[in-house]
């Protein structure tokens, strides 16, 4: 089956009215490959993990570079594809709106907005201009169709203000400002979370754990969340395997590290369907 970007896109916010579904996050074509086989129904980039990918840290890529990514995802899979897509690129809300308007373009399904700055001293925009940005953000998916998901992304828990209080103000702001699924990344609580949940009602709430979890999906469900990204604990995994192997050559001489890896014969054999 192949869908459509519009299909994809119908899909995706279908998937937000009811349940609760996992999103995980792939770094690159063969992990959104290898995703879509193991029978996801949607996909989320990471900007960690594929800012690893290329030698660079979180936060490093430049708007050219994260656009041509997230075309490639998108050409990779017949999933619908939400975009982590940092804080839009831009301080100001025209620079946002005009960041949104190219991703749009590449056929993502969703994509959500950060309120952080990028400064230490102020990590945070005042909610004020964060609102702005949001509604900036809304106004371009709308010129364009409307169809493409927007989430709100309170980041107190990221940058340093753990403020539960502020988050969800920010996230019910978000939402008043057309946010269609919102995100406080960093919440880990069940107390936490159900505050969230309860705060921005009936709209969608998508929870990270990207660390082990005492919380299962049948969890998280039961408490009203609607979707679980991972974020970049997938690519994190996969460089811990890789950075476990290489030292152990690198200091003892050693090849017990490759002990547990894939098999290349099943490997290419799952992306043998693939060839070009």
């Amino acid at each position: 089956m192949t869908r459509t970007v519009a299909q994809k896109r119908a899909d995706f916010r279908a998937l937000h009215e009811q349940g609760c579904f996992a999103i995980p996050n792939p770094w690159d074509k063969g992990s959104a490959r290898y995703l879509q086989g193991l029978g996801f129904k949607a996909l989320a980039t990471t900007s960690s993990g594929h800012a690893w990918s290329q030698g660079l840290a979180d936060g490093g890529q430049s708007r050219d570079t994260m656009l041509a990514h997230l075309r490639d995802i998108v050409d990779a899979t017949d999933l619908p594809v939400n975009a982590d897509f940092e804080n839009g690129f831009a301080a100001d809300a025209q620079g946002v709106a005009e960041s949104v308007r190219l991703a749009v373009e590449t056929g993502v399904a969703g994509l959500s907005i950060e309120d952080s700055t990028g400064d230490a001293a102020n990590p945070l925009f005042e909610i004020g201009i964060a609102v702005e940005r949001l509604r900036a953000a809304r106004r371009a998916i709308d010129a364009a169709g409307g169809d493409t998901l927007l989430v709100g992304r309170a980041e107190n828990f990221f940058a340093g203000r753990p403020d539960l209080d502020d988050a969800i103000a920010r996230l019910k702001a978000y939402a008043e400002a057309g946010a269609d699924c919102l995100y406080a990344p960093g919440i880990r609580t069940r107390e936490q979370i159900a505050a969230v949940v309860a705060a921005v009602a009936p709209k969608p709430v998508n929870l990270l754990i990207g660390w082990p979890s005492e919380l299962s999906m049948q969890d998280i469900a039961a408490l009203g969340v609607r979707r679980v990204s991972v974020g970049g604990a997938l690519a994190r995994a996969a460089w811990g395997g890789f950075d476990r192997a290489a030292r152990a050559l690198a200091e003892q001489g050693r090849f017990d590290g490759f002990e547990g890896a894939a098999s290349g014969a099943d490997l290419d054999g799952f992306f043998g369907r693939f060839s070009e």
